[in-house]
């Protein structure tokens, strides 16, 4: 099927430094030189993982760490490598660990995966000595009182295992990245009985950076009525290249795609894309009924193929004027996993899985197959009529992002993984995945439940919930595992 590509590439701005100590240059000729390159070599597999490294050389006493940590504050990073090059006192540390408000990575990858004992030399040893100070880093970092950094432990090359935690950070940069600087549009208001989404937006901003844009649905109306006949077509061919239109099979609501039902969807997805560049927006929640028979009725409640277009190209949209799911279905985004607005639907008790998914919007490019338009008569429990989005996510392992609100006021993850199993799904131009957890369906929702949850939650592929935890535990926000993961 068509990918659609990103409005935005991912990135990050990642600052590495080494660690050494000084009295072994004047006693190991050429070591330095050695460590040095050792640098270049980590620091080119960073900028490998599509970011932006600022490399800050070595460090190798206190007083040449004190003249590093302003530089480092003011590179307005998002993640920092300290590349433990070989053994290194924890005074090139401490006031780097103190004064970074940013998260940092102790990195310990020496270059060959077992000395030549026979051979070996003091000078090889140093070469290889890449853990020797991590615990003396780590035991600094708890007496000043600050999180223990965590570790990339391995070999510098040919090392499967680092490799994956070195891409894994690079992600979760990314997602601090962007999380700290979105501009999360917002017009209308939750639908008016469904109090777990009430969202103090000042608290978004203090838990995770974003600001959210107070927009009206009025300003996507008037950028509707500039929208050009050409524009219109070319919007209809490109939902046409990426979407399968069949016939209705059971359900009576829906009906083939009709050519007014294209032509409105086409038309609000181009008025959609104006609005979103104008406001300079990195993502939009939203829910707006308008009054009856209007022209904004007809535009707010045909939104759902915009969405989805522009969801799978990187920009969260979110239904019922959900901010919280908004900002989970960014973070999934950010780490190239999908991240679809999402809740539970019946439970199949026969086989064992429930049905996962929503009427809009989702992330296409991680569908099973080509996705489905129809026309639905009626949007149920909506206002309105239209096209809608209608597919499963691929099949494989699933991770699910709810981000609740405790009786203090304070964010929480609520994260599970599963599983995405073959079978049909209902044809009600709705998507639905049949989502198997652990240990069994009833046991996995009960507890899920339990953490207190938003009903919503972002639907993204892969295992990522030690991820998802990570970024929880880097922005000292309370979150709950449900299923066992690996």
């Amino acid at each position: 099927m068509a990918r659609i590509l990103r409005r935005k590439a991912r990135t990050a701005r990642i600052g590495v430094f080494g660690v050494g100590f000084h009295r072994y240059w004047g006693q190991f000729d050429g070591l330095l030189g050695e460590l040095r390159a050792k640098l270049a070599t980590f620091v080119g597999r960073v900028s490998a993982r599509g970011v932006e490294v600022i490399d800050f050389g070595i460090v190798d006493d206190a007083e040449s760490a004190y003249a590093l940590l302003p530089k480092l504050k003011a590179a307005d990073l998002d993640l920092v490598f300290c590349d433990m090059l070989t053994y290194a006192t924890s005074a090139t540390f401490g006031v780097l660990v103190r004064g970074l408000d940013v998260p940092l990575v102790m990195v310990a990858l020496q270059p060959l995966k077992a000395m030549d004992y026979p051979k070996a030399s003091t000078y090889i040893q140093l070469c290889n000595d890449d853990f020797c100070s991590v615990p003396e880093f780590a035991g600094v970092a708890a007496r000043i009182g600050r999180p223990i950094p965590p570790v990339i432990l391995g070999t510098l090359h040919g090392d499967p295992e680092a490799e994956a935690e070195l891409a894994e950070w690079c992600d979760i940069a990314m997602v601090l990245h962007d999380l700290r600087r979105a501009r999360i549009g917002h017009f209308g208001h939750p639908i008016e009985h469904m109090l777990d989404m009430q969202t103090d937006q000042t608290a978004l901003t203090a838990a995770f950076g974003c600001h959210v844009v107070q927009t009206e649905a009025d300003e996507l109306l008037r950028h509707e009525r500039s929208v050009s006949d050409a524009e219109i077509e070319s919007k209809k061919a490109a939902i046409l290249d990426l979407f399968d239109t069949p016939d209705p099979v059971s359900d009576p609501l829906t009906t083939r795609l009709t050519d007014e039902d294209l032509h409105v969807a086409a038309r609000v997805a181009v008025a959609l894309d104006k609005f979103v560049d104008e406001k300079k927006l990195d993502g939009l929640a939203y829910y707006y009924e308008g009054e009856e028979g209007s022209p904004l009725r007809r535009l707010v409640t045909n939104l759902i193929v915009g969405n989805s277009l522009l969801t799978a190209a990187g920009f969260p949209m979110c239904g019922e004027s959900d901010l919280k799911t908004c900002i989970a279905m960014l973070i999934m985004d950010r780490l190239d996993i999908g991240g679809s607005f999402a809740e539970f639907h019946p439970i199949d008790f026969e086989q064992g899985f429930v049905l996962v998914g929503h009427d809009g919007p989702h992330h296409i490019n991680i569908a099973e197959g080509k996705p489905v338009l129809r026309s639905l008569r009626k949007y149920h429990g909506k206002p309105g009529s239209g096209a809608s989005v209608e597919f499963k996510l691929r099949e494989g392992p699933i991770t699910m992002l709810s981000i609740g609100v405790t009786s203090h006021g304070k964010f929480k993850f609520v994260i599970a993984e599963g599983e995405s199993v073959h079978g049909p799904i209902p044809a009600t131009g709705n998507t639905n995945t049949r989502g198997y957890f652990e240990p069994d369906v009833r046991t996995f929702l009960k507890r899920w439940v339990a953490e207190g949850p938003t009903h919503h939650f972002a639907l993204g592929l892969g295992r990522r919930a030690a991820t998802l935890t990570r970024i929880a535990e880097l922005l000292g926000i309370q979150h709950a595992i449900v299923t066992p993961c690996e």
